[in-house]
């Protein structure tokens, strides 16, 4: 063994590397995306490493290696599930031969994503195990641990890190190479009657699930990382999960007067360690992200054994019901729970959260001024920009629905550019587009998807457009990378993650053999041409696609400076109205060029009326 100061996500990569990993697939996705980024960096010979066009192939691929004895791993982060869910729903039934471990990183918060989606609530639904990791150190540990439960019980399990375990560093033991599991696959053995699924077997291994999930229950509750800390305390309890365990533990530093259950396991739950826990309490306090699961599970547990005791929480209003946990949070919340039962005029304290939230400690510093709102935008010289506003001019006054993706190109709704209408989920635009068109057919419908996404999820929705026939533009802004989680390679980049040179797959080649005759690439930095291809595909019938083709700014090297010509600017401030690049500022009332963000990409010098900006050298 040996120390290592890590990010989580580097901690469970090794991990996965100590418990013998053999592949592991995934599809980038925020706070999920460095573990398998790690696993590629610290792999072991014979190790697989790839990014897949979208998890539900991730899931698929692991799985068929699974199948064949190997230890397998899927990454990604909690929406990604939904695209996964499909092999995943028929997988719990079948089972798995060596092992494989779902790793879904949730994003209380949200950080970086749509929703709060909470994963526990899927393992529930899957009938799968779920580990739920507290610190960097556990997270290390655990990983490995869920492997040998997968194995042990021929079952995918969930692992499921959030956003603080993910992104947080700390110094941990971990092991030398030398002590890392060694696995030696079997091989596919054919067997029809285990891997093919069919009703019949369908019911037959629904029995055996609801059995062994029942008995995992009864072994979950003496598996070590879950726990009652402080049994001989008081009155009062509190019951944690994930990271807000770690934050209870820190809010309970100095103070043994509350018992304390850690739930490491979810689903299934750990009943008869809970009920040992809830045996002479009267209140217990659950303290969790996202949603009340342990909370749920503690008052069915009460109920089932009929024990007298109060369960507090999300659905008493005593914790916030969205949201991340910080330490200022937890420790009101506990100092709320530990010290008032009753209402200040003696009434049940259906909800402390108004008072735990406003509590000031005696010791507090004045509080901190506001930050400054700082809305995300796009990059100066992001080629975005320039697709967008194109497209913004040649249909000006025209009626049209721009529908928007998830990823950078959801800042194009971001004022000036007002450009995206709509935005559900990757790939959706593309049929949103076609759903509006069909009850509104007088609406020019445009549908923007990144190039990445483009093979994540677009191509079938592009595919359905020219089977029924619909009357839309398709507008792929390919920037060589999936810029949002981090510049992950993709199909398009001709370049795997094992830093493989494949050949490319052509984006327009894809189009032109779905069925599309108007395919067109063209620069959007190149102003006049693009808002010209824009206007020709409007008003070509049926399915149009167009390709706007430029590097993303931040693993390019800058192309030089925009400078402005004072004796030639108006200052109708043209440049900063129509494009809202951050690299165009007001200083003491003149329109100037941030030095430090411009990158020469030429758009605004494209707009100015006056020729006041030209480049120059750095």
């Amino acid at each position: 063994m040996h120390s290592e100061f890590l990010m989580g996500n580097a901690a469970i990569a090794l991990g996965a590397i100590a418990a013998g990993l053999d592949l592991i697939a995934g599809y980038p996705g925020t706070p999920s995306t460095e573990t398998l980024e790690n696993v590629a960096k610290y792999r072991t010979k014979g190790t697989y490493v790839e990014w897949s066009v979208n998890e539900k192939s991730a899931m698929e691929v692991a799985a068929g290696a699974a199948y064949a004895g190997a230890r397998t791993m899927v990454t990604m982060k909690q929406v990604g599930l939904n695209v996964a869910s499909d092999p995943l729903m028929s997988l719990e039934y079948i089972g798995v031969k060596g092992c494989m471990v779902v790793l879904v990183a949730d994003d209380p918060g949200p950080i970086s994503s749509q929703t709060e989606q909470d994963t526990r609530h899927f393992s529930y639904f899957s009938k799968l195990p779920c580990f739920d990791p507290t610190s960097v150190q556990e997270a290390y540990e655990m990983i490995q641990e869920a492997f040998e439960y997968s194995e042990q019980y021929g079952t995918p399990v969930f692992f499921r890190p959030t956003t603080r375990i993910c992104h947080a560093y700390a110094s941990i033991n971990v092991k030398d190479p030398d002590e890392y599991k060694v696995n030696k696959p079997e091989g596919f053995i054919k067997d029809s009657k285990r891997w093919v699924i069919f009703p019949r077997l369908s019911y037959a291994n629904h029995q055996k699930i609801v059995a062994r999930n029942e008995n995992l229950a009864d072994v979950f509750s003496d598996y070590r990382r879950n726990e009652i800390l402080f049994p001989e305390a008081g009155k009062k309890g509190i019951a944690a999960g994930g990271i807000s365990y770690a934050l209870a533990r820190e809010a309970l530093k100095g103070r043994e007067d509350l018992r304390v259950l850690k739930v490491a396991t979810p689903h299934p739950f750990p009943e008869k360690l809970a009920v040992s826990f809830l045996k002479g309490l009267d209140e217990v306090l659950c303290l969790e992200e996202l949603d009340p699961v342990i909370e749920r599970e503690l008052i069915f547990i009460a109920g089932k054994y009929r024990l007298p005791v109060k369960i507090r929480g999300k659905l008493t209003h005593d914790t916030a019901c969205a949201g991340e946990n910080s330490l200022d949070l937890v420790r009101r919340y506990v100092d709320t729970f530990a010290g008032n039962t009753n209402g200040p005029d003696g009434e049940e304290a259906g909800s402390n959260l108004a008072q735990a939230e406003n509590a000031q400690p005696e010791t507090a510093l004045a509080p901190a001024p506001d930050a400054p709102i700082r809305p995300p935008v796009l990059c100066a010289g992001c080629p975005h920009r320039a697709s967008f506003y194109a497209v913004k001019v040649a249909m000006k006054g025209k009626k049209t629905i721009f529908c928007g993706d998830i990823g950078c190109y959801t800042l194009g709704n971001a004022m000036p550019l007002d450009m995206c209408d709509t935005c559900l989920c990757m790939g959706a635009g593309i049929n949103i587009a076609q759903g509006v068109y069909r009850i509104e057919p007088d609406t020019k419908a445009f549908a923007f998807v990144g190039d990445s996404t483009f093979f994540a999820s677009a191509i079938t929705g592009i595919i359905n457009a020219v089977y029924n026939q619909a009357e839309m533009t398709a507008v792929i802004l390919d920037n060589s990378t999936t810029a949002m989680t981090g510049h992950q390679p993709h199909p398009g980049t001709g370049k795997t993650m094992m830093g493989e040179v494949v050949a490319k797959v052509s984006i327009e080649a894809v189009l032109r053999g779905i069925g599309l005759t108007f395919v067109e690439t063209v620069d959007p930095l190149d102003h006049k041409a693009a808002v010209d291809v824009v206007r020709r595909a409007a008003e070509e019938p049926g399915v149009k696609a167009i390709i706007f083709k430029s590097p993303c700014v931040a693993i390019t090297k800058p192309r030089g400076l925009m400078a402005i010509d004072q004796e030639k600017c108006i200052g109708c401030k043209r440049c900063i109205r129509e494009i809202g690049c951050p690299g165009i500022i007001i200083n003491e009332g003149k329109v100037m060029i941030d030095d430090s963000l411009c990158t020469g990409c030429g758009l605004c010098a494209q707009l100015c009326p006056t020729g006041a900006i030209g480049g120059v050298t750095r």
